[in-house]
């Protein structure tokens, strides 16, 4: 099993390129099955996640075909294909999207139940009640959900979702695209990724109304055709290594970076005294003074600071001048690189949703155990900024989310390489 080495103290100088969002990207590939044309992706990046779902797409009858090097052109060949088996599902959760837009087209889906989660339960009713009030009959039937869509097809509702959930808005959205009538989704979700997913559709001809809010208009139209479309630059990622910097010092530009994407995440960083400024190619920042300082920071839906970026920006408060308070309140279980962060010298205690991080001059590389994809990345940050040598294990969780990590920081001035056993 690979791991990460790194040498910590050096400042990082340069500029990191950034890739295409994950969390877009998943569900953009996902809309090729709402039509038998081609949808053609651009600016994919190469993750783990990716070749996963088109494994699974594949099982559903997508036939796949790398173009111009990040580029992907998806066909759905077969629409009688409509088994999502738990072998795949079981290796990413974001597979449980292939459900609406396979009734929606097919007329039935049978897609494993994900199973569990390091970093909290994610519930799939959001999911199953939006697709019942659609008019599906759903049935669990040997860790399987078995839906249909009634005669005639899916069919337009008002629904509105007791909490806010990213996947059940995806979801339900590419459903009502192919649903008779006029579909409301009220307190929808307002991430940037279901925004991408949105224009996407209508590129393809749906039509989407109030795209960016937390209420979606949808009238579903009879069919959908393909598109050519570009993948949204990554705004966890251009959070990763603005972070990256802020810890290790130094000043990186991060070329194809949206700021409009990350406003929470900005000012947070800026608050630690840590610069962030716009560019005509993406972000710049620098750290000039000698130790941030700390901040509190709470986790929310987007527009909020997101909780796929809590962990690294807890790596930036272990070094920071004084004491700070990070409360997750999106995700259960999401402390599980707190831990490995004492090991290296942080001092951190957790109550409930919240940790309280009291800031040390400096940390000491150690052995370190990732537990999931933000956590482990949290670790690499953390390493860049501690004396001697931190080892990350379990680094398959980082190529699930991040491309060519070690090869971005190497070239910015970090010491970091991959261990192969």
């Amino acid at each position: 099993m690979d791991r990460i080495r790194i040498v910590g103290g050096r400042p990082l100088q340069g500029e990191i390129p950034i890739s295409g969002a994950k969390n877009a990207a998943l569900p953009l590939m996902v809309a090729s099955l709402l039509t038998d044309e081609p949808l053609r992706l651009t600016n994919l990046p190469d993750l783990a996640d990716i070749r996963t779902l088109a494994r699974l797409l594949g099982e559903l009858g997508v036939e796949s075909k790398g173009e111009n090097g990040q580029g992907l052109a998806l066909r759905t060949a077969r629409s009688d294909l409509t088994t999502a088996p738990y072998d795949l599902v079981r290796k990413m959760r974001a597979s449980v999207l292939v459900l609406g837009p396979l009734v929606a087209r097919a007329g039935k889906a049978k897609v494993s139940l994900p199973g569990g989660c390091a970093i909290g339960t994610r519930p799939v009713d959001l999911h199953l009640d939006a697709l019942a009030r659609l008019g599906a009959k759903l049935e669990l039937v040997d860790g399987y959900v078995e839906a249909t869509a009634p005669p005639g097809g899916l069919k337009g509702a008002t629904i509105t979702f007791p909490k806010v959930s990213v996947g059940a808005t995806e979801n339900l959205l590419m459903a009502a695209t192919l649903a008779k009538g006029r579909t409301v989704i009220e307190n929808a979700a307002r991430e940037p990724e279901i925004a991408d997913l949105a224009h996407c559709l209508n590129a393809m001809g749906a039509q989407i109304e109030g795209i960016g809010g937390e209420r979606l208009v949808i009238q579903g139209v009879d069919r959908l055709h393909g598109t050519d479309y570009a993948v949204l630059p990554d705004r966890i990622e251009t959070s990763t290594y603005a972070l990256a910097c802020a810890v290790a010092g130094g000043s990186v530009e991060l070329v194809g970076a949206r700021g409009d994407h990350l406003a929470a995440v900005i000012d947070a960083i800026r608050a630690t005294g840590v610069t962030v400024i716009e560019t005509d190619r993406g972000l710049r920042v620098a750290r000039h003074v000698s130790r941030p300082v700390g901040v509190d920071v709470m986790t929310q839906p987007f527009p909020g600071f997101p909780t796929d970026v809590q962990a690294q920006i807890m790596a930036l408060m272990a070094i920071a001048d004084g004491a700070s308070m990070v409360t997750e309140t999106v995700f259960e279980n999401r402390f599980m690189h707190v831990p490995e962060l004492m090991r290296m010298g942080a001092r951190i205690t957790v109550h409930g949703a919240s940790a309280i991080v009291r800031g040390v001059s400096k940390l000491r590389g150690a052995p370190v155990m990732a537990t999931d994809l933000r956590a482990s990345v949290c670790l690499v940050l953390a390493g860049l900024a501690a004396e001697g040598e931190t080892m990350v294990n379990r680094v398959y969780h980082l190529d699930r989310g991040y491309e060519r990590l070690e090869e971005k920081l190497s070239a910015v001035g970090a010491r970091i390489e991959r261990v192969k056993d």
